[in-house]
C-alpha cells in the first residue's frame, strides 16, 4: 500500500513538472519578421526586423524606407515578452512585444514628443528555401 501511494505521488509531481516547463520556456525569434505601420497622417509603410536571439538577449536591424538597417540595442526575450530599442534622428524608440507563435504585437514610443506611441503586428517571414545543390560536374 505504501508502495502504491509513492508511486502515485511521484506521478503527480513529474505531471506538475512537465506541465509547467512550457510556461517558462523561451520563445525563438530568431528570423525575419515583417509588417506594416500606419503614421498618424494615414500614410503606411513596412518594416522588415531581422532578430537573432541568444538566451534572453536580442539583436538585429530594423529596415524600412529610410534606407540603411537601424541596429537593435538593449534587446532581451523572457518567456514571450520581447523588448528593445532603437535610435533613429536623434530620437530613442523603445518597443515592447508579445510574441504568439508567428505574430508579434508591437508597441512603440519615444523617449521625445517627436512621435506618439503605435501599435503594429509583426508576422514571421517563412524560412528561405536551401540553395539548389551545385550540379556534379
Amino acid at each position: 500500500m505504501k508502495r502504491m501511494r509513492n508511486w502515485i505521488v511521484l506521478c503527480a509531481a513529474l505531471v506538475m513538472v512537465f506541465s509547467v516547463q512550457p510556461i517558462f520556456a523561451a520563445t525563438d525569434i530568431t528570423g525575419t519578421w515583417t509588417g506594416n505601420i500606419t503614421t498618424p497622417d494615414g500614410n503606411s509603410f513596412p518594416l522588415t526586423f531581422n532578430f537573432k536571439q541568444d538566451s534572453g538577449k536580442v539583436t538585429g536591424t530594423i529596415e524600412g524606407p529610410q534606407g540603411d538597417p537601424l541596429s537593435i540595442d538593449n534587446g532581451k526575450i523572457d518567456g514571450d515578452k520581447v523588448t528593445f530599442t532603437v535610435s533613429f534622428n536623434g530620437m530613442t524608440i523603445t518597443h515592447e512585444a508579445t510574441v504568439t507563435g508567428d505574430e508579434m504585437k508591437m508597441n512603440t514610443k519615444t523617449d521625445n514628443g517627436g512621435m506618439p506611441p503605435m501599435e503594429y503586428t509583426l508576422k514571421r517571414a517563412p524560412a528561405a528555401p536551401p540553395a539548389p545543390a551545385a550540379p556534379p560536374k
